[in-house]
C-alpha cells in the first residue's frame, strides 16, 4: 500500500487534504492536525498550541469549554478561534517592531493570563448559565481586540505581557461594558446584528472604546 512508504506526517498530509478537497470533514479536526503537522507556518501551530492550552491547563478559565477535534462538551469551535487567532498574529507583525518574537514566544501563556482577566473582569457572566460570554462570538470579540489591549498596556510604560499591566487595562470593562452586557435574554440578545460578523464587531467595538476612554 501506498501509506506503507509514506512517513507518519505524509499520512496525516495526505488524509486532511483528501479530505479538504472532497468531503466535509469538520473545520476543527484540519485545525488541528494542520497546525502542528503540516503546514511550516508558525502562525496556524501557535494558534494551535493556544488553542489546546486554554482547553487543557487545569488553571484555564475556558477547560473543557472548546470542541477539540470536533468533540468533547466544550459548545466553541476550535476552528471559529483559530481564524481569529491568526488575525491576532498577523496584525501584531504588521505592527512589527522587536517584541513581535517575543510574544510569538510566550503567546500561549499571554492568552492563558488574558482570559483569566477577562473571567475577573466579568465574574458574575463567567460563571452564570443565563450568559453567553463563552459562546464562539464573545471569545472572538476578546480575541479580535487583542492588539488594542497590548498597544494600551504599552501606553502604561509597563510590560504589555505582564499579567497585572493586563489586569490593569482591561479593568474598565467591568464598568463600562459589565456582567449585564451579556446577559442572553438581554443586552446580548438585543444587540446581535443579524449575524456572527456583525455581532462580533458591535462587542469589539465597545471592548475597544472602553480602552481609550
Amino acid at each position: 500500500m501506498i501509506f506503507d512508504q509514506l512517513a507518519p506526517d505524509q499520512v496525516v498530509e495526505l488524509f486532511v487534504t483528501i479530505n479538504a478537497k472532497h468531503t466535509k470533514l469538520n473545520p476543527s479536526h484540519l485545525v488541528s492536525l494542520s497546525g502542528r503537522r503540516l503546514y511550516p507556518d508558525k502562525l496556524l501551530a501557535t494558534g494551535h498550541d493556544i488553542i489546546r492550552l486554554l482547553n487543557e491547563d487545569d488553571t484555564s478559565p475556558l477547560r473543557g469549554d472548546i470542541k477539540l477535534f470536533g468533540v468533547g462538551r466544550g459548545r466553541v469551535a476550535q476552528a471559529s478561534l483559530a481564524e481569529e487567532l491568526k488575525a491576532v498574529f498577523t496584525a501584531i507583525e504588521a505592527l512589527g517592531g522587536r517584541q513581535v518574537e517575543r510574544f510569538r514566544d510566550i503567546a500561549p501563556r499571554f492568552f492563558l493570563n488574558y482570559f483569566k482577566q477577562i473571567a475577573r473582569t466579568f465574574p458574575k457572566a463567567w460563571v452564570g448559565k443565563k450568559y453567553s460570554i463563552k459562546t464562539g462570538m464573545a471569545l472572538r470579540a476578546f480575541l479580535r481586540v487583542v492588539p488594542d489591549v497590548l498597544g494600551a498596556a504599552r501606553a502604561t510604560g509597563r510590560d504589555p505581557f505582564d499579567a497585572h499591566t493586563i489586569a490593569q487595562v482591561v479593568a474598565p470593562w467591568a464598568d463600562d461594558v459589565g456582567d449585564a452586557r451579556f446577559e442572553t435574554d438581554g443586552e446580548w440578545r438585543q444587540k446581535q446584528a443579524g449575524g456572527t460578523r456583525g455581532t462580533v464587531e458591535i462587542l469589539a467595538r465597545e471592548l475597544r472604546a472602553s480602552l481609550r476612554s
